[in-house]
């Protein structure tokens, strides 16, 4: 029989990434245990995760990344994002795989700037940056009470993992450097997230289902379950999509806050995954303009189904429950499918919002990002790719007119949907490009 080993390692203020990883290696190889950063200052580049093997940053322990893409190309990962293969700490094929706090990881996300975006008050990312940690293949996953920092690119980037836990963690992102999404899990099954507190420019959690090397998706997401978790993001707080090839099933969201958010809730169909059994319960909401650069601006639930790519339709969205929502916006609820697989079987019940002006009146427009323009823009296009394009009128590509003007609720391409106590206090008198009208639905 194997005993599991315990080891500890001293904080040098050096590059420690040899002493660290060869710590790995010894405790796996030994049938697994814990890896212990003591109190005080490490520095590392790309580190490998093992099966059996609990990272634990203690207190007081600070894992400090090296601010240079090159210090993680022996940590390179399958699924590609934003032109990134590589993460910090990776875990592939793994079984029984933890971090642990209450340390620290410092990620250095101040190192991957390369300029501003006046358009949109963001930075602009160096084009190549890591992500903090990336489980790819892995069963048996354990994120527990860790701080991680200055993510420079994708913080928790979980692929193919079955069998997670992700209970207490928070991550500190510059609210300005875009692609920062704090949490995403890429097809995966058997998930409890809760307890953590997610501060962003991006999405805050995030379900994606990508495709790989050879265009197909790499799996589904399902039985995921996030509770009690506090979310501020300039992108989508919590969000299905966009990346959407294979199908999401069985998901909960619940007893969530969003605070200083951009959108707050959102299902992103584009690439033919179906979206079936989505359940947000128990939620607070507070959700802001931002400029026309962002996608969305303001809405409180935000469900689009698009055709991004004309041989590919988008999957359905079905049976979607929207339950004990409550806050303010300064968009709309929007539910507009443009794709023939359209959007079925909705209840919005129990809705108590505020919706009030916003200062930037972005709010006035609905959102169909990201289209087709935005995955190939023309080369004479201005924009940015992924994010924004301007066409020929100077308008940004995809954002529309809401017919009369922004109602509170708007309905395009929806079967069966059902409201039940939805009440959206507006401003008595209607501000300039509003509707009307609470509910507006347009016919195809």
């Amino acid at each position: 029989m194997v005993t599991p080993k315990q080891l500890s390692i001293g904080a040098t203020g050096r590059d420690a990434t040899a002493e660290i990883q060869t710590a790995i290696d010894q405790v796996s190889g030994r049938g697994g245990g814990r890896v212990s950063l003591l109190a005080g200052e490490h520095v590392a580049g790309g580190l490998l995760l093992k099966s059996g093997v609990e990272l634990h940053l203690t207190e007081g322990a600070l894992l400090r990344a090296i601010p240079d893409y090159e210090a993680y190309r022996g940590t390179t990962v399958r699924v590609i994002a934003e032109k990134s293969d590589r993460g910090m700490i990776v875990a592939r094929n793994s079984e029984n795989v933890r971090i642990t706090g209450p340390g620290r990881i410092e990620a250095g996300g101040e190192h991957f700037i390369t300029g501003d975006d006046p358009d949109v008050g963001t930075f602009i990312p160096a084009e190549f940056r890591p992500r903090v940690v990336v489980f790819e293949g892995c069963r048996g996953v354990g994120l527990d009470g860790f701080h991680v920092t200055g993510s420079p690119m994708w913080t928790l980037h979980l692929a193919d993992c079955e069998d997670v836990v992700i209970r207490g963690v928070t991550i500190t992102n510059d609210r300005r450097l875009p692609n920062t999404d704090g949490m995403v899990l890429d097809a995966c099954r058997r998930v409890l997230i809760e307890d953590c507190t997610i501060s962003t420019a991006d999405d805050g959690i995030c379900l994606k289902t990508s495709a790989g090397p050879d265009g197909k998706a790499i799996g589904a997401c399902e039985n995921i379950t996030v509770r009690r978790c506090t979310v501020s993001s300039l992108s989508c707080a919590l969000k299905l999509g966009t990346e959407s090839f294979g199908d999401f099933s069985d998901i909960a969201f619940e007893d969530c806050n969003v605070s200083e958010s951009n959108r707050g809730l959102g299902l992103f169909s584009r690439d033919g995954g179906q979206m079936r059994n989505i359940r947000f319960s128990r939620i607070e909401v507070d959700c802001h303009e931002t400029p026309d650069g962002f996608w969305g601006s303001g809405e409180a639930l935000t469900v689009t189904v698009v055709d991004r790519r004309p041989e590919r339709r988008a999957g359905a969205v079905e049976n979607l429950l929207v339950e004990e929502i409550s806050g303010r916006m300064e968009g709309a609820i929007n539910l507009v499918s443009t794709s023939t697989a359209g959007i079925r079987n909705v209840e919005l019940n129990r809705i108590t919002l505020a919706q009030q002006p916003g200062r930037l009146g972005t709010g006035l427009h609905y959102d169909l990002r990201p289209t087709f323009a935005d995955i190939a823009p023309c080369a004479e296009a201005a924009g940015r790719a992924n994010a924004w394009t301007r066409g020929n009128d100077g308008r940004i590509v995809g954002l529309l007119d809401y017919p009369g003007g922004m109602p509170a609720i708007f309905v395009k391409g929806v079967e069966g949907l059902v409201t039940e106590d939805v009440a959206v206090k507006r401003p008595m008198r209607l501000p300039e490009g509003w509707s009307a009208r609470t509910i507006v639905e347009e016919k195809h």
